[in-house]
């Protein structure tokens, strides 16, 4: 065992791969087709079908616009344009409901005015095209929409180029000069996917390592960014440290190296991969010495691609809180996975969510139709995290635990229940949905009367669960597939649930 310093400036540890303890008694990679974590082959090209659709699309758009700007034909047919895709298909870590992140990449003459408007009509008129939405006031403006089923994410960048080739990289940092705020975000995605595959030793033991990582934080309840949690950039930097820490182990010891790293980890030490690149392009970048913001970040992880950023910034007290207690929960149940004494079913056992807490604040949105919901649940679930920070000063509450989960609720019982006077954040009379009937309400109630909220069937399952005393590490039972949340649609229900709880009795899970 030795150190050196990588090409990075930063110290890695050479090691070889040992294994103390029996082997464990299910292969980690088999214990993940169970959750179906990875898709098939017909699935995958279905993805590829609807990018080289946006990219058929995008192309002969930008080509008829060209010519409308009085642009020779013979001129406009070489501006090009591209999409690229990025986030969990760039790393190739996606599940089968997992969202196509792309970017749509345009010469200087594409304004992003024309990319949400006349582009959008264009997606509007194609028969394969559902649930159309532009989210322009994102701190990412980006295209929501379904082609064929499959979820669709859209960001736009317009870079100083006359012309967007097809073999076009986008890690050059030059590309960046002159371009708007919006634009160095939304190419941001790309290029940290780019510099994560670049950085870590060995490719294919990050993807089965970070699979793993994604299936154990979605199980956890501790996988969302808007709700001050982590999102998937950010654990697929904390895996990557890990992998260059470890570069010969197996994915079975970086998942349990994972774990020893991060559950000690000395936050708000940041985390990076590389040091930060000296560009003068006048681009801010994470830097708590010159920035006092940056000095108030609780968990910095920070991304690999210049202008370096904290993908963590969202995280708060309380959320930092529970992600570091499942981290260490991770440790104990990896340490007894390579005693022999578990199988790995049992690092992706969810949480009994209802059965830890005795006060719940159930959130609730609700509007006329199935269109306006699609907007209103989002700005409202993106509002919560600001809810958790005012929840969080308050002394009597012990820890304000966010469940990820979003639920169609039963029809609601208006009289039963503690209201809440208001929501910081909530929307003004300047909101772009003012004029949208919508309503939100949030109550504070015990856990006998989740049944006025939710399902019955989900808080039998939940107490079933509960009711059952298993030793801390006996087998776990057979998983059910992982599933992702829908996106609300026409098929969706009017009203849906967000709870966490307040005033805890116990923070721990057995």
């Amino acid at each position: 065992m030795a150190n050196f310093q990588n090409h990075n400036n930063l110290k890695v540890l050479v090691s070889t791969p040992t294994v103390t303890g029996p082997t464990p008694t299910r292969v980690l990679t088999t214990c993940l087709e169970q959750y179906g974590v990875s898709e098939s082959a017909p699935e995958t090209n279905r993805r590829m079908e609807v990018l080289r659709l946006l990219q058929q699309l995008f192309r002969r758009w930008i080509l008829q616009l060209s010519i409308l700007q009085n642009m020779p034909r013979s001129a406009a047919e070489k501006v090009g344009g591209k999409v690229y895709a990025f986030g969990s298909l760039q790393l190739r870590v996606h599940d089968k409901n997992a969202d196509v992140d792309a970017l749509c990449v345009a010469p200087r003459h594409v304004s992003r005015e024309a990319f949400f408007t006349s582009f959008l009509r264009v997606l509007s008129r194609q028969p394969q095209v559902k649930d159309l939405q532009a989210v322009q006031s994102a701190f990412v403006p980006l295209i929501k929409l379904k082609i064929d089923g499959v979820e669709v994410d859209l960001l736009f960048a317009r870079l100083a180029l006359r012309e967007v080739p097809e073999n076009l990289e986008l890690r050059d940092n030059l590309l960046l000069k002159n371009l708007d705020a919006r634009c160095v975000r939304s190419l941001n995605g790309c290029r940290v996917g780019d510099e994560l595959l670049r950085l870590v030793p060995n490719v294919g033991t990050f993807r089965t390592t970070l699979r793993a990582i994604k299936l154990w934080a979605k199980r956890r309840g501790v996988y969302s960014n808007i709700l001050g949690y982590l999102g998937g950039v950010s654990w697929a930097i904390l895996v990557a440290r890990t992998c260059q820490l470890n570069p010969n182990a197996s994915p079975e010891t970086l998942v349990h190296e994972f774990f020893v790293l991060f559950s000690q980890w000395r936050w708000p030490e940041p985390v990076l991969l590389k040091q930060a690149e000296s560009e003068d392009l006048g681009l801010p970048v994470w830097d708590p010495k010159r920035n006092r913001l940056d000095g108030h970040h609780l968990m910095p992880i920070l991304t690999p691609a210049y202008p370096q950023a904290n993908s963590a910034f969202n995280v708060s007290a309380t959320t930092l809180k529970i992600i570091t207690e499942q981290l260490t929960i991770g440790l104990t149940v990896t340490e007894a996975t390579r005693a022999g004494k578990c199988g790995w079913e049992r690092l992706f056992e969810a949480p009994n969510f209802f059965s830890q807490y005795t006060h719940f604040l159930v959130l609730i949105a609700s509007s006329a139709t199935a269109d306006d919901q699609l907007q209103w649940c989002g700005l409202v679930e993106s509002k919560i995290r600001h809810l958790i920070m005012a929840l969080e000063k308050k002394p009597y509450i012990t820890i304000a635990h966010v469940n990820p989960k979003r639920y169609s609720s039963v029809p609601l019982n208006t009289i039963n229940g503690q209201p809440l006077a208001s929501l910081p954040g909530s929307p003004t009379p300047a909101d772009p949905m003012a004029g949208i009937r919508r309503d939100r309400n949030a109550r504070h109630v015990r856990r006998e009367e989740l049944h006025q909220y939710l399902p019955g069937s989900l808080l039998e399952r939940e107490r079933s669960a509960a009711g059952v005393r298993r030793r801390a590490l006996d087998p776990a039972p057979a998983p059910p597939p992982y599933k992702k949340p829908k996106r609300l649609s026409h098929s969706s229900s009017d009203a849906t649930s967000v709870s966490y709880s307040e005033d805890s009795n116990s923070s721990s899970i057995t």
